[in-house]
């Protein structure tokens, strides 16, 4: 059980201060981009909206964690469904930080290479979105959506009908650590813990997990990397370590693959915004995409040039356990109104009230 919490609390502090800025960007993003123009370039369930979202998130710094407020965000003010979950797949799997740290370690073929897959997966599972999923008779509100019940929904609401109110410091905080914060908490939470007992569960030493079948060595690299929460970025050095400890570079480019694009909290969030048709293509295409890519990996690139020059050991400090303490005060601040809300509702409609 101490295993649990302190994976918990290393989970919070890793991931704390990546959700603590995407909510803040994603309020920053609320007051300065127009929902109509969302609504024009990614809210129709057409092709044209997916490849613009792929491109579009490609080059932004956000995480698997990060990247959740802003496609929230995003799905709020109209996106489609297709659009949305291909700037979930497209953006935390690549950003500028990233995409320079790799041309570091691993030279330019390497990087274009994972610039271009990361672009091919998201491209491919907004499309599948739109092919499987119902056309969408008009546009709604996000299911988490914190909008009180009786307000009109943002996205219904009309450009003419809806003034967007100057830019203010106060609106960013509002949007981003109450209104978004809010609608996904509970999520969150959940995947914290969840990712906290994967994490204990997971032997340290994941190199003795992969042996000369290459198959296998795939199938463990997804199972491992899907539900883990790793940045692009923190995911470069544990690549270059399996591939000294002697994994396939194939199997590396698996977990900097499917690593990045995916965990447990990031999983809950999909299901929450766009339904469970959308978790299972979610995850379906990162899974063959990531092993189709890395296999090609292996049978195109025979040699790598890798040079260790990043140190593996990341020390975290006073910031982010600080972000950490902050973002789980405020997911316990949400949870607590939140069933104050309920039980309000419940006595105003007469079943606690006497």
């Amino acid at each position: 059980m101490n295993l649990i919490w302190e994976a918990f609390w290393d989970l919070s502090v890793a991931m704390g201060i990546y959700i603590l800025f995407g909510l803040l960007a994603a309020g920053v993003l609320h007051q300065l981009i127009r929902e109509e123009w969302i609504q024009k370039h990614l809210g129709s369930d057409t092709h044209g909206s997916v490849y613009k979202a792929a491109l579009f998130g490609t080059p932004l710094p956000l995480c698997s964690c990060s990247v959740i407020p802003f496609a929230a965000s995003l799905r709020r003010n109209g996106a489609s469904k297709g659009a949305t979950l291909s700037f979930l797949i497209s953006t935390p799997i690549t950003g500028i930080d990233s995409i320079l740290a790799t041309f570091g370690m691993f030279g330019w073929v390497f990087t274009f290479y994972r610039v271009f897959t990361s672009v091919i997966l998201a491209i491919t599972a907004g499309m599948l979105m739109n092919i499987f999923d119902p056309k969408e008779v008009a546009k709604k509100g996000v299911a988490f959506s914190a909008t009180p019940p009786n307000a009109p929904s943002p996205i219904i609401q009309s450009a003419k009908e809806e003034k967007k109110p100057p830019f203010s410091v106060s609106g960013v905080f509002q949007y981003g650590l109450v209104t978004l914060l809010g609608s996904f908490s509970k999520p969150l939470l959940f995947g914290l813990l969840l990712g906290a007992f994967i994490t204990a569960a997971i032997p340290s030493n994941l190199q003795e997990l992969f042996n000369d079948n290459r198959i296998l060595g795939y199938l463990l690299a997804v199972a491992i990397a899907a539900p883990m929460y790793v940045c692009a970025t923190e995911s470069l050095p544990i690549a270059a370590s399996l591939i000294i400890a002697g994994v396939s570079p194939g199997a590396a480019f698996i977990f900097l693959s499917a690593g990045p694009a995916t965990n447990t909290v990031t999983m809950g969030a999909v299901k929450s915004m766009l339904g469970t048709r959308a978790l299972v293509i979610y995850l379906s295409v990162i899974a063959i995409g990531s092993i189709t890519f890395g296999a090609l990996v292996d049978i195109v690139f025979d040699t790598l040039s890798i040079n260790m020059g990043i140190n593996l050991h990341e020390h975290r400090g006073i910031v982010e356990e600080a972000a950490a303490v902050l973002m789980l005060g405020l997911i316990g601040w949400h949870l607590i109104r939140g069933l104050f809300q309920q039980k309000e509702k419940g006595c105003n409609g007469g079943s606690c009230c006497s």
